[in-house]
């Protein structure tokens, strides 16, 4: 009799496959121990109250949903009625910009760096020609492969109303100064929004130490989440000055359940940006990764992360990659970053990587590396082995 199951035979394949030793995706999906059994335990949860014969699947849903909200709040320092949910990052800046007054941005300059993410340029340029103000983008200077901070501040003169600050560059990550930029927005009294997407659950960020008019993020990256979470901040001076947002609906007011069409009020804090019937199951299932970063021992992720970072410079530079990324810690985030040389295919190589638990991307000519928590020095030892020269 064969004493080998299916099941045996199989085992080595399902180890293989649930390696996460060569993760090197921080940059867009976080992992961390236990990630799938969690995030499957919580949308069980959901299914099994969403389902009951009873009334109060809504009352835990949106309990949930209010959990993921609160632990943002207390991620970056902020009070849990100063933040709001959206679908996305740039939903969230869409419905910051949304409730400014039109008279705050009229004939002004909202100010942005060439290498902000992509999705919220296409934003700002359309709401430009909708509202009348000039967006003003900060270039990569020649040579350079990011735009520099002292470049960013000569930009930023009398005439911008909002600067847009991206805290970690998603190609090169380059990390910006945000203790400079506050004292600037300081001297010019401009607005300013962060997006810290790239950066929140890996770097330390307080707005009680540095405060902005605005944050925007999501739970994906460093947070561990699911897409479907953008988050958003607005601060408590600016609400108290009356922003309405003109996308509204019946959960933008103090009471949702006031469906008296005579009798509509926003609500007094950030639920002013929610709209109507709130999304719940991308909370639902950020939750678990939310949590676990923010039990993890202060400094400890940070750390692992660091010591990974320098392993891939020096591997980088011993394979002749071109290092996009800045070399000096505090002004990296957390990712490495390289240009392909010309005779490799970069597409070629995340394919091959992958084939070797090896799990990259790229963007053009760019390969984005971000170690993380489940990242192994091991694995790095079969990156570079597996990596062309």
């Amino acid at each position: 009799m064969n004493d080998f199951s299916t099941d045996t035979l199989a085992a080595p394949a399902r180890a293989a496959h649930d390696d996460r030793s060569g993760w090197l995706m921080y940059h867009s999906v976080g992992v961390y121990p236990g990630h799938q059994q969690a995030m499957a335990e919580a949308l069980t949860t959901f299914a099994d109250y969403w389902g009951a014969a009873d009334e109060h699947r809504w009352d835990q849903a949106l309990s949930s949903r209010a959990s993921l909200l609160a632990d943002w709040a207390g991620l970056i320092g902020a009070r849990a009625q100063d933040v709001f949910g959206a679908q996305n990052v740039t939903e969230a800046f869409a419905r910051f910009l949304d409730g400014l007054n039109d008279a705050v941005l009229r004939s002004k300059t909202v100010l942005v760096a060439a290498d902000c993410f992509p999705s919220l340029h296409f934003l700002l340029h359309g709401e430009a020609r909708r509202r009348g103000f000039a967006v003003r983008t900060v270039p990569v200077r020649e040579g350079k492969c990011y735009v520099l901070d002292e470049d960013f501040i000569d930009a930023w003169r009398d005439d911008v109303a909002l600067a847009l600050i991206t805290w970690v560059s998603s190609l090169t990550s380059k990390r910006v100064d945000l203790g400079a930029m506050r004292e600037h927005a300081l001297r010019t009294g401009s607005l300013v929004a962060l997006d810290v997407t790239q950066g929140i659950g890996i770097l330390p960020f307080d707005l009680r130490e540095t405060p902005f008019d605005f944050v925007c993020g999501s739970t994906l990256k460093w947070l561990c989440g699911a897409p479907g979470t953008g988050l958003g901040y607005v601060a408590p001076h600016l609400m108290a000055q009356g922003m309405e947002p003109s996308v509204r609906g019946w959960f933008s007011q103090d009471d949702p359940f006031n469906w008296n069409l005579e009798r509509f009020a926003y609500a007094p804090d950030a639920r002013r940006f929610d709209t109507g019937t709130p999304s719940v199951l991308p909370f639902i299932a950020s939750l678990p990764g939310m949590r676990w970063v923010r039990t993890q021992p202060a400094g400890k992720l940070r750390a692992h992360n660091l010591a990974l970072c320098h392993t891939l410079m020096a591997l980088l530079d011993e394979k002749g990659y071109t290092l996009l990324s800045p070399r000096t810690d505090d002004e990296r985030g957390a990712s490495v970053m390289a240009r392909v040389p010309s005779h490799l295919d970069p597409e070629q190589i995340v394919r091959e990587l992958g084939e070797a638990h090896l799990f990259v991307d790229a963007r053009d000519r760019t390969i984005r590396l971000s170690p993380g928590t489940c990242t192994t020095a091991a694995g790095l030892e079969r990156l570079a082995r597996c990596l062309p020269r």
